[in-house]
């Protein structure tokens, strides 16, 4: 009879505690739509590791990627704005697979009146395509050759080819072997720049002549990886590149009074510059303050140019790159000045602009913000690897390419040093670490803007330093339920969504890891981990997911599903706060819940009677299986108020309920049960009953087994209603009888 009475008993304990953990994962209130296991389930990567990338975010023991080194030739046609070239391209295949065709890119092709991306540009309000202009665009690809050797001499054999949009399809004439072999093309072609080229590339009309900027000129080899084989999505505009990595040797053609500035090094200065521009020349090479080698009062002046000829080539050498382009222009105003690198080594930095971007407040300090810039990235994540970094005032608002950027001939101030410093900024992403642009636009555009908050900070003394983000004020933007999430291609965006999606919000997602919930000092290693680990390489976001959290030690599953994989809101509030048996030298207990889907760690801000503030963070585990949270905080005397997230450092969309003060909202009563706590027994029943208080609850546990909270129905009678077990206490409190049904105990204290 006593072990059944036992075991009845017993069991509607621990149901009732099962019932009230329940109600409190709740949450206090019926609002919340947190759910902890969609945010903290495991299995967030459905790959495991291979051969090539490891699971630790590494590249694998037999990680491999292909090559493709370029010898490019070009001539400029000033008058028709026409660009012909040739494209010698000897591209290895270091897959363990056979190759009977091979990608190629024909980004130009974007501006055939046909194209796919053409058809899909909005009548208004877009960056991307020619901009209106009726133009005859497009690669016209004259001829497309194999090219091998026989007996010392070149041998060229067309090729066949098919071209479908902005790919074409080389068919080779045999397999090209796995593990190291390679073929070479010959490709020559033409086309007709765009004015406007999809805010990528363009010619600006000038007084004193066209600025040409000139990228996507010649054929470029799609990446064939591990993931996917042939990369060969067609380029629509808004998606950007994923190319392979190699040398370039490039040669352009000009006019005589044309300046060209170029990725890489200029290896030809005595065949294009004047003697006195070339001392400018060396000596800018080794002087930290900008040198001035043609200047604006040179332009127009046939002695600031090379005699005798009406054409001159550039040329130029740039290795482990993923691609080249150019600018050129008779009317360049040319400076420069040396870049100090980490290790010893020096590069260039050089800006090429016309006179009505001149002055102090605008392109004159170009070349002081390009050295900066270079610099502090290259201290901070990985050493700058390339012998120059050109600045070209173009029409193009801002665009990258390895060593060379284009901003835009307007701007000035901290527009320029924005601008300057965001282009170079993806020398490192997507230049350095090859991400695939066409797919995880935020991994090169998040991941810049995240940098480029920090370089900003750090520019003479914060000249343009930025005060931190109110993400309170933007979480209605971060987290728009009309938006896409930040893990959608750039291709599948409204484009008005691209500059929150690809930029704001990952950028602004770093910040929080760094800042919120990692740690600089944390975050700094894992990130200078990822850069050193997926350098001249090719990462996807598992790689830096796992490169992440291997480094820090810090499992970010729930930090990626909220905030990349899908577009979580985030709402945390205060609920109630109560001191200590009524006593606030005794401590408060505060209550704080979870509203939306997104779990956070809480940095709480309290403030007492006499001016005291003090802060406490609680880890974001508190969300791993709760709803609401409470914790007592050690104050000895009266709370003024309490302040969640007082920096507005997260995206948290309700401020009001971030914030309890005392003289609006006031302080709970707690009901004392005193002297109803303590040890009871029965001569009935084998076990004794502890009785306590927690908050407002009188909690119940029966030796050996759970706890259950039992609501206080007045007159000293408490229940647990759902299991229909109640006690009532005797008057003097020195006992209770508890019911279960028909069957009635008896419970002395002591």
């Amino acid at each position: 009879m006593k072990s059944k009475l036992s075991k009845v008993f017993l069991g509607a304990l621990l149901l009732g505690a099962y019932s009230i953990n329940a109600q409190q994962n709740q949450g206090s209130t019926t609002t919340s739509v947190y759910n902890y296991h969609d945010a903290f389930a495991p299995g967030f990567y459905t790959k495991n590791a291979s051969e090539t990338r490891s699971a630790s975010g590494q590249p694998g023991p037999k990680y491999w990627q292909n090559r493709a080194d370029y010898n490019l030739t070009a001539v400029l046609n000033e008058a028709k704005n026409e660009i012909s070239g040739s494209a010698l391209i000897t591209y290895t295949n270091n897959s363990p697979d056979k190759l009977g065709f091979v990608w190629m890119q024909l980004d130009q092709n974007l501006f055939k009146k046909d194209s796919r991306g053409n058809a899909i540009i909005p009548v208004k309000g877009s960056r991307n395509g020619a901009k209106g202009q009726d133009l005859d665009g497009g690669f016209t690809i004259k001829s497309v050759t194999i090219v091998s050797s026989s007996n010392g001499k070149s041998i060229e054999k067309e090729a066949k080819f098919t071209i479908t949009d902005t790919r074409m399809q080389v068919d080779l004439p045999e397999e090209l072997k796995a593990n190291g072999a390679s073929v070479k093309f010959k490709i020559d072609f033409t086309f007709i720049s765009p004015v406007y080229g999809s805010d990528r590339m363009g010619v600006l009309d000038t007084k004193n002549g066209k600025v040409f900027t000139v990228a996507q000129w010649y054929p470029r080899m799609c990446v064939y990886d591990d993931v996917k084989g042939w990369n060969t999505l067609p380029y629509l505009g808004a998606g950007e590149f994923y190319l392979e990595y190699g040398d370039f040797d490039v040669a352009i053609t000009a006019p005589a009074n044309h300046i060209v500035v170029c990725s890489g090094e200029l290896q030809n200065p005595a065949e294009v510059y004047t003697a006195e521009q070339q001392k400018r020349w060396e000596q800018a090479k080794q002087s930290d303050k900008t040198v001035m080698i043609r200047s604006a009062e040179e332009i127009g002046n046939t002695a600031s140019r090379p005699a005798g000829k009406t054409a001159l080539t550039w040329k130029f050498k740039i290795k482990n790159s993923r691609d080249a382009s150019w600018a050129s222009s008779a009317a360049f105003i040319i400076d420069a000045a040396k870049i100090n690198l980490p290790s010893g080594k020096k590069s260039l930095a050089i800006s090429a602009y016309p006179v009505e971007s001149n002055g102090n407040d605008a392109w004159g300090r170009s070349t002081e913000y390009t050295k900066s810039s270079i610099e502090n990235y290259s201290k901070r994540w990985f050493e700058y690897p390339y012998p120059a970094a050109t600045n070209v005032a173009g029409n193009v608002g801002g665009m990258e390419y390895p060593g060379i950027v284009f901003c835009n001939w307007s701007d000035k101030n901290d527009n320029l040093w924005g601008v300057t410093d965001h282009e170079f900024g993806h020398i490192w992403f997507p230049m350095i670490v090859g991400s695939n642009e066409r797919l995880f636009a935020w991994m090169d555009e998040g991941f810049n803007t995240f940098i480029n908050s920090l370089s900003s900070q750090d520019f003479n003394k914060g000249e343009y330093k930025q005060g931190p983000k109110n993400m309170h004020r933007m979480s209605e933007v971060l987290t728009d339920p009309e938006m896409e999430p930040v893990f959608t291609a750039p291709d599948g965006l409204k484009e008005a969504h691209l500059g929150i999606l690809g930029y704001e919000k990952p950028g602004s997602g770093l910040t929080m890891l760094r800042e919120q919930v990692l740690g600089k000092e944390r975050f700094d290693k894992a990130f200078r981990t990822y850069v050193a680990r997926w350098a001249f390489k090719h990462p996807t976001p598992d790689d830096f997911f796992r490169t992440m959290e291997n480094v820090s030690g810090e499992d970010l599953n729930w930090f990626w599903r909220s905030w990349f994989i899908n577009n979580w809101k985030l709402d945390q509030a205060i609920t109630k706060v109560k001191y200590v048996k009524n006593d606030p030298k005794s401590g408060a207990v505060i209550s704080i819940e979870n509203l939306q889907k997104m779990p956070m760690p809480v940095t709480v801000e309290v403030k007492t009677k006499s001016g005291s503030v003090t802060r406490t963070v609680l880890p974001v585990e508190i969300w791993e299986r709760n709803t609401s949270w409470t914790f007592k905080y050690n104050s000895t005397e009266e709370l003024d108020s309490i302040t969640l997230d007082p920096d507005h450092a997260l995206p948290d969309m309700n401020s009001d309920n971030n914030v309890w003060t005392n003289a609006k909202n006031g302080v709970e009563k707690t009901i004392l049960y005193d002297a109803y706590l303590g040890d009871y027994s029965s001569k009935q029943v084998p076990f004794k009953i502890h009785i306590t208080q927690e908050d407002d609850d009188l909690m119940v546990h029966a030796e050996g087994q759970g706890t259950a909270p039992f609501a206080d129905k007045g007159n000293g009678k408490f229940a647990l209603d759902a299991e229909g077990v109640s006690i009532q206490f005797n008057d003097q409190k020195t006992g209770f009888k508890l019911s279960m049904g028909s069957q009635n105990f008896d419970f002395t204290k002591g």
